[in-house]
């Protein structure tokens, strides 16, 4: 004789219809968010150097995801456009960028093979610093054979803090353009940078006062708009032709040229070669002055502020400073 299976009625938990419900909600609430645009990725961005990601981040702050695409022990003039450089270049929505010929030698190709219509020249996704400042050493005329000279002037323009005022308003300006959901944010980091950083100015020359007038060699023609600011005096180069490394016999006849013109420092950037320095340094018995050139040149320059912060404090050291 068969028995029939009684029918068990089991209830739904209540709680596990309510965790339903809940989840339910969320996505739908995130779903409107993502249509109406509330929720915004960063921002990317492609900086050259290193100063120009560090003024970046300043302006930016979270709103923008940032690669450097040089290091700075790197000869910025120096650099192949690698595969690892396109590929970041392709989902740029902003390149920030000197200018000013500096990248000539990469940031073309990177550009041309990156195939990011958003970031070519005269897109609003293409930022470059030099066309904001006044250049310096703009040349009369353009031969190869003096060396590598740039028709638009010296690209060096971050040696300068005061270049950094018409650059960070100008980059704020296009923030704003690229991300205008986040104008109110990019305006007041911008006031607030400003505000600190023409502060910063006012301590940072008042600081170098010593420096007005000082004599100084330079490795290479890296200096000129430190120069105008601080008012040092550039007496020779190391190099005898702007990115030509010097040969033992070009330094001699920068040491006999000192007899005449004599020299308190002698200067280079963190990336190039001590050796020249320390040469013209034991024979002059003047002291080599390594400086960071960039953000992180030195352990100290941690960003832009430090930049300068340690730049001042090495040359003043380098001022003081005794050699045998």
């Amino acid at each position: 004789m068969k028995r029939k299976q009684s029918a068990v009625s089991v209830k739904a938990d209540p709680r596990l219809s309510e965790g339903y419900a809940v989840v339910k909600r969320m996505l739908g609430m995130l779903f409107l968010l993502l249509l109406s645009g509330n929720v915004h990725a960063a921002l990317s961005v492609f900086a050259c150097e290193p100063e120009w990601a560090a003024l970046t981040q300043q302006l930016a702050g979270d709103k923008a995801s940032i690669y450097t695409a040089t290091g700075p022990l790197q000869d910025p003039h120096q650099v192949q456009a690698r595969p690892s450089l396109i590929a970041k270049a392709r989902g740029a929505q902003l390149t920030v960028c000197t200018g000013a010929e500096l990248e000539i030698g990469w940031m073309p190709v990177v550009l041309r093979e990156s195939t990011n219509n958003n970031i070519q020249p005269g897109s609003i996704g293409h930022f470059e610093a030099a066309q904001y400042v006044t250049m310096l050493e703009v040349p009369t005329r353009l031969d190869r054979a003096d060396g590598d000279v740039h028709a638009a002037g010296n690209p060096h323009i971050q040696t300068d803090a005061r270049n950094f005022l018409p650059i960070a308003e100008a980059l704020s300006k296009r923030l704003i353009q690229l991300d205008p959901a986040n104008t109110e944010y990019y305006r007041q980091r911008y006031a607030a940078f400003d505000r600190e950083w023409r502060a910063a100015i006012a301590k940072w020359e008042k600081q170098a006062a010593p420096l007005r007038g000082i004599p100084v060699i330079v490795h290479h023609k890296g200096f000129p708009y430190l120069n105008d600011w601080l008012g040092l005096k550039e007496v020779a180069e190391l190099e005898p032709k702007p990115g030509m490394e010097p040969s033992a016999s070009w330094l001699g006849k920068v040491l006999n040229d000192l007899q005449q013109h004599p020299a308190r420092m002698v200067l280079r950037a963190a990336y190039q070669s001590e050796r020249p320095s320390e040469w013209i340094s034991e024979r002059a018995h003047i002291p080599a002055v390594m400086l960071p050139f960039t953000v992180g040149g030195t352990p100290q320059a941690t960003d832009l502020f430090t930049l300068f912060d340690d730049t001042i404090q090495r040359l003043l050291a380098g001022l003081k400073q005794e050699t045998p």
